[in-house]
C-alpha cells in the first residue's frame, strides 16, 4: 500500500515533464536565461533606463558621440555605453529599441499565426476549391522573398509601426498555413474526427475544438523561430530607411545611425545595439531548438 502512495506521488505531471526536458540542455537552459532577461529589461525600460531617449529636454547635443564611460559636460552623469550622434544615451536607447523591435517581432507573429494556422485549418477540412485558392496564394507569396515583399508593402505603405506589423504579417502567414495544413491533413483522418462528425457538430466547432489543438505544437515552434526571424528582417528594414521612423528607434535604426561612424572610431553606436540584436536573436532560436526537441513525441523521455 505504501509502494503505491510513494509511486503515485513520484509521477510528473505534463508541466514537470515539460520543465525536465526543455532545461535538460544547458545550451537551451542558458539562451533561456539571456531571453528572460532581455525580455525583462525590454518591459521595465522606463523604470530602468538612465535617459528618456524621447525626451528633448534630457537630450543634450553637446553630448553627442561621447565614448563609454565619458560623463556629461556637468560631471553629474556617466554614460556607460557612450552616446549617439544627437547626445543620446546609449544604454537608453538600447533598452527602449529592443523594447520595440520584440513588441514588432511578437505582435506581428501573433497574428500573422492566427491568419495562417485558420487558413491552413479551413483548406484542410473543407478540401477542395477552398484548399486549392488558400494554397495557390501561399505558393505564390513563398516563391518571392521575404525581403523584397515587405520592400514592396513598405515602399506603398510608408514607414510606421502599423506599417511594418502589416509587412511583416504578409511575409509569415503563408509559413503557418502550409504547415496547418499538412497536420490537419494527417488529424482529419483520425478515429475523433469521423466520430465528432457523426454526432452532427458544426464545422467551426470541430476545426477550432477539435483540430485546432492537435495541430498546434509543430506552428507552435515555428512561431517561436518566425518571431527571431521577424525582428531580424524589422531591423533589416529599419537599417535601409523603410522600417519604423526616427521617433521610435528600433535596434535595427540604432546601427543604421552609427554605420557611417564606424570608419571614424566611434564603434559603440552601432556595435553596441548590434550586439544587443545578436543576442536576442541567438536566444530565441536556442529557445525554439529546444522547444522543437521536447514538443516532438518522439524525443520526449518517458
Amino acid at each position: 500500500m505504501m509502494d503505491a502512495i510513494l509511486k503515485a506521488a513520484e509521477v510528473e505531471t505534463p508541466l514537470q515533464r515539460f520543465a525536465r526536458n526543455f532545461f535538460a540542455s544547458r545550451i537551451a537552459g542558458a539562451g533561456c536565461i539571456v531571453l528572460l532577461v532581455i525580455v525583462l529589461a525590454a518591459i521595465f525600460a522606463p523604470v530602468i533606463a538612465p535617459q528618456n531617449p524621447y525626451d528633448l529636454a534630457q537630450i543634450d547635443i553637446m553630448d553627442a558621440r561621447l565614448a563609454p564611460g565619458a560623463q556629461n559636460a556637468d560631471r553629474t552623469f556617466t554614460y556607460l555605453l557612450g552616446t549617439d550622434e544627437q547626445g543620446r544615451d546609449m544604454l537608453s536607447a538600447i533598452l527602449y529599441g529592443v523594447r520595440i523591435s520584440i513588441i514588432v517581432g511578437v505582435v506581428s507573429t501573433v497574428i500573422a499565426l492566427a491568419i495562417g494556422l485558420t487558413l491552413g485549418l479551413f483548406a484542410a477540412y473543407f478540401g477542395g476549391r477552398v484548399e486549392n485558392f488558400i494554397m495557390r496564394v501561399a505558393d505564390i507569396q513563398l516563391s518571392f522573398p521575404p525581403i523584397l515583399v515587405a520592400l514592396i508593402l513598405l515602399a506603398l505603405l510608408g514607414p510606421g509601426t502599423s506599417k511594418i506589423v502589416i509587412a511583416l504579417v504578409a511575409v509569415q502567414w503563408a509559413y503557418y498555413a502550409r504547415t496547418a495544413r499538412s497536420a490537419a491533413l494527417v488529424e482529419r483522418r483520425k478515429e475523433y474526427m469521423e466520430a465528432a462528425a457523426g454526432l452532427g457538430l458544426s464545422p467551426l466547432r470541430i476545426v477550432f475544438r477539435h483540430l485546432l489543438p492537435n495541430c498546434l505544437p509543430p506552428l507552435i515552434v515555428i512561431a517561436a523561430l518566425q518571431v527571431a526571424s521577424a525582428i531580424s528582417l524589422e531591423a533589416t528594414l529599419s537599417f535601409l530607411g523603410l522600417g519604423l521612423p526616427v521617433t521610435e528607434p528600433s535596434l535595427g535604426l540604432l546601427i543604421a545611425n552609427g554605420f557611417e561612424y564606424l570608419m571614424s572610431g566611434k564603434y559603440w553606436i552601432s556595435v553596441f545595439p548590434g550586439i544587443v540584436l545578436l543576442l536576442t536573436v541567438v536566444a530565441i532560436n536556442l529557445v525554439a531548438d529546444q522547444l522543437r526537441d521536447v514538443l516532438n513525441p518522439r524525443l520526449q523521455t518517458l
